[in-house]
């Protein structure tokens, strides 16, 4: 009975244990998923003495752990933080792998960011991370700091070891036990004076120590405000450190290119003072200065004529009421000066271009007239063109030169500000008996708008026609970049 009584205390004892177990798992393992929030990562460059399960503090106090640590195809250390729900990160927050002591295993500390900033979301990087020096950077350190007290103490020795530097640190101290001297000789004669000096000093610091103080005061606040400023703004200071960087590399590259620049600038100086090449013979010899002068007022000139000549287009259609046809014109107006202008035509007439051509024949032949006369008119489908020379007496225009492939003269009356024309052609001379006299009425009535009528073949009764149209005429400046050759206006 014994024996079955231990054996019983024994399986409840186990059971009781087995249950605290269960239950301990239980609550740990609850509160760690209830603490759970997100999971954010950081990467740095040496992740030596952190581990899975390690520490994340912030502020002295645990808000996660490190949940995993992998290395990057870049050859760092990248560290998966869980951290707990209710910790909220911002886009610029921080971490930094510390210590607590010298001998304690480092942990991950974390600042949250500025209030103002973005929220990170799960799987975020925390892209400022901030790593400490480790043991071997120190030790590095170290070692060159002795290095250089190693070449400080043997340039020490070679100055002081020699005879010469023994008599110069004697007569060195020789003149310090001089100086001394003088020092206590000259405050034993003036101690009064000195005494009353210290007495006034010690009543100045003691007036002004209110003010010492609330100067340090301010002082000690004023750092206390920037390093709250450098802290909460600590990416937007290291921008600014490595955009001032790389301006001072900038600035100091464009020196040198400045000095490159200047160097080649006195020596082009140096030869046009010399006279050599061609712009220092400009400025020594003064015959071609003579000649480059006259050149440039010669190209002056052309430019200022090239600047006032005005290209007017002319577009127009005319309709022919006896013949029912349209006729129709392209005209170009080269005017260098407002009384005068070169008149370009080319003319589309449906009618076509007629000739005149008269054969006299003489024959033996009994059957036919000893003399006859043949008269014939050749009709042929051709375009004409008109090339005219106008010029401006007054409220007339009188112009001659080819009309419509012909010799041919006309004469313009204007009236109305010029916006009423009379205009009046004699033309054809040898392509017809009579001339062709054609008179027509030009008003605008819009503004490079005409409306005009007219008749054609005046003193032909047989070939007399009427006609109206309209005409489109308008300034065009880009003709000017191909009429560069215009007339030098006199």
């Amino acid at each position: 009975m014994s024996e079955w009584t231990r054996t019983a205390k024994v399986g409840a004892f186990s059971l009781v244990l087995l249950a605290a177990a269960g239950g301990l798992y239980g609550l740990v393992g609850k509160s760690r998923v209830g603490k759970q929030g997100i999971t954010v990562y950081a990467t740095f460059r040496d992740a030596t003495g952190l581990a899975p399960l390690s520490r994340v503090q912030m502020a002295g106090i645990a808000v996660g752990n490190i949940a995993a640590i992998r290395l990057t195809p870049e050859g760092r250390a990248r560290v998966e933080i869980k951290i707990d729900k209710g910790v909220v990160l911002h886009d610029d927050a921080t971490v930094a792998k510390q210590t607590a002591t010298l001998l304690s295993e480092p942990f991950l500390a974390l600042t949250p960011g500025a209030m103002g900033a973005p929220e990170l979301a799960d799987g975020a990087e925390i892209r400022n991370t901030i790593e400490p020096y480790s043991t071997d950077q120190i030790l590095q350190k170290v070692g060159d700091i002795t290095t250089d007290v190693r070449q400080v103490t043997n340039k020490l020795a070679r100055t002081f070891g020699s005879d010469e530097g023994e008599a110069q640190m004697k007569s060195i101290l020789r003149n310090i036990d001089a100086a001394t001297a003088t020092l206590a000789s000259i405050a034993a004669e003036n101690r009064v004076s000195i005494r009353r000096t210290l007495q006034n000093v010690e009543g100045i610091t003691a007036d002004a120590r209110p003010k010492t103080k609330k100067v340090l005061s301010n002082v000690d606040d004023a750092t206390d405000r920037l390093a709250t400023i450098l802290r909460d703004n600590q990416p937007d200071v290291r921008a600014t450190v490595r955009s001032t960087r790389e301006t001072m590399e900038r600035a100091t590259r464009i020196t040198a290119r400045l000095d490159s620049a200047m160097g080649h600038v006195d020596s082009i100086t140096g030869r046009i003072d010399r006279g050599e090449g061609t712009v220092g013979r400009l400025t020594k010899d003064d015959a071609l200065i003579d000649e480059v002068q006259g050149a440039a007022e010669g190209v002056n000139e052309l430019v200022g004529s090239i600047a006032r000549l005005q290209t007017i287009v002319g577009l127009r259609s005319d309709y022919n009421f006896l013949s029912n046809s349209i006729k129709n014109y392209l005209e170009v107006r080269i005017q260098p000066r407002e009384d005068k202008y070169y008149l370009i035509e080319l003319v589309n007439d449906p009618r076509g271009r007629t000739t005149f051509q008269q054969i006299d024949e003489s024959t033996t032949d009994p059957t036919r007239p000893a003399h006859s006369r043949t008269v014939r008119y050749v009709t042929e489908n051709s375009l004409r063109f008109s090339i005219q020379f106008a010029r401006r007496l007054g409220p007339f225009t009188g112009r001659f030169g080819l009309k419509e492939s012909t010799g041919g003269v006309g004469l313009i009356f204007h009236a109305l500000d010029d916006r009423f024309e009379v205009q009046q052609d004699l033309f054809g001379f040898g392509e017809q008996l009579i001339p062709r006299y054609r008179v027509s009425f030009t008003y605008e009535f819009v503004r490079r708008l005409w409306l005009l009528g007219g008749v054609d073949n005046l003193f032909d009764r047989d070939r007399r026609d009427y006609f109206v149209g309209l005409n489109l005429r308008f300034t065009d400046d880009d003709l000017k970049a191909f009429l560069f050759f215009a007339p030098k206006p006199t």
